[in-house]
């Protein structure tokens, strides 16, 4: 569908990615060497995407030349590799909607009211958005941002704080030790529905010697209400049911619950793309989906042979990085130029002069 722009203020660049994970970043990377200009979107707060809301500290040993990094380690490298682009992010927002203009760029705005127009759009979303699973009291998202965090916060934001973290998964108790550790909280809270925990024994085993310790205390029991000041300004506690008959309050600054992770598609699925199995189909050669300009790689691309992998999401990525120069350049013939011996991209990467000496 072909729309006309509007008055708003827009960014205008030469293609947008959506997705800040490992192969979003990486296709930057491989953009930035095509001199291609872009802008990233991702709907998760930080860049990272997969390997850091689930795989932040646990290793990784199958990118090459790297033997032994964890999902946080990786996306750190990555982001310094594509620092001399400098390229835009736009985090803690998802791509809402997305159409043609009349002149064949796409619109894209997102859910913070963004709009960006490209030329060409890499859809480098994974498995989909990451979006927490919210806590189900009525009034609760009321304080998200300020007193409630679903995402990752820093312990010195939280400081001198009552913080409760709720949830009986790894990313809870993490979570909760993490904090506990840092001395910076006034208390802090494990709260799960019950006694039994799915985490890995040793998270278990730290968590009951934190408690042992007096640097953490585990409270038991399913939210069905809060409490606010008078005002409504602030969140002052939340009302547990302990059993049938029975409901307790606990005070709190600050609540983080930690419930796992739902990845949505959402909006990609009614953007009119091709798909299999909820997977956007691509030719294997340029990474292109069947609206021109448009792009998929990564875990959310389909093709014969396709294996999720993050070495073929890395091929991918460059691959779709010489379509889309070719795409947006037809009239100019591409060369194949290497970062070993290639004065231009020594000079993009800032490294120019520094050729290693034989």
């Amino acid at each position: 569908m072909s729309i006309a722009p509007d008055s708003q203020k827009l960014l205008e660049t030469d293609a947008v990615i959506i997705g800040a994970g490992p192969v979003g970043l990486f296709q930057a990377f491989q953009l930035g060497l095509q001199e291609v200009s872009c802008q990233i979107v991702d709907a998760l707060p930080h860049a990272g995407g997969q390997c850091v809301e689930l795989y932040a500290d646990k290793p990784i040993y199958d990118v090459p030349g790297i033997p032994v990094c964890s999902g946080r380690e990786l996306a750190e490298r990555l982001q310094q590799q594509l620092a001399p682009f400098r390229t835009p992010l736009h985090l803690g927002q998802q791509v809402e909607s997305l159409a043609q203009l009349g002149d064949g760029r796409w619109r894209l705005q997102t859910s913070s009211g963004q709009v960006l127009l490209a030329r060409a759009v890499i859809i480098a979303a994974g498995v989909g958005a990451f979006v927490p699973r919210r806590v189900a009291i009525g009034g609760l998202s009321a304080f998200e941002g300020s007193q409630v965090h679903y995402y990752q916060v820093e312990a010195a934001k939280l400081e001198g704080q009552r913080v409760v973290v709720m949830g009986g998964e790894d990313a809870a108790l993490e979570t909760a030790l993490q904090l506990a550790g840092s001395g910076q909280c006034a208390s802090v809270t494990l709260l799960h529905r019950n006694s039994k925990f799915k985490a890995t024994p040793a998270l278990e085993q730290a968590l009951q010697q934190a408690v042992a310790e007096g640097k953490l205390t585990l409270r038991t029991g399913q939210p069905v209400g809060l409490q606010q000041s008078a005002d409504g300004q602030r969140l002052k506690a939340l009302e547990l049911a302990v059993d049938d008959e029975h409901t307790e309050t606990l005070a709190l600054d600050a609540l983080l619950p930690r419930l796992g992770l739902s990845p949505k598609l959402g909006p990609i699925a009614n953007w009119g793309l091709a798909m299999e199995r909820k997977l956007l189909t691509v030719d294997p050669a340029t990474l292109a989906t069947d609206l021109a300009g448009v792009y998929a790689v990564g875990d959310i691309c389909h093709y014969p042979g396709k294996r999720k992998l993050l070495l073929c999401g890395f091929h991918e990525a460059t691959m779709a990085a010489f379509a889309i120069s070719a795409y947006l350049r037809p009239e100019q013939r591409q060369l194949l130029q290497y970062t070993t011996t290639s004065p231009r991209l020594h000079e993009l990467l800032g490294v120019a002069g520094n050729l290693a000496r034989t």
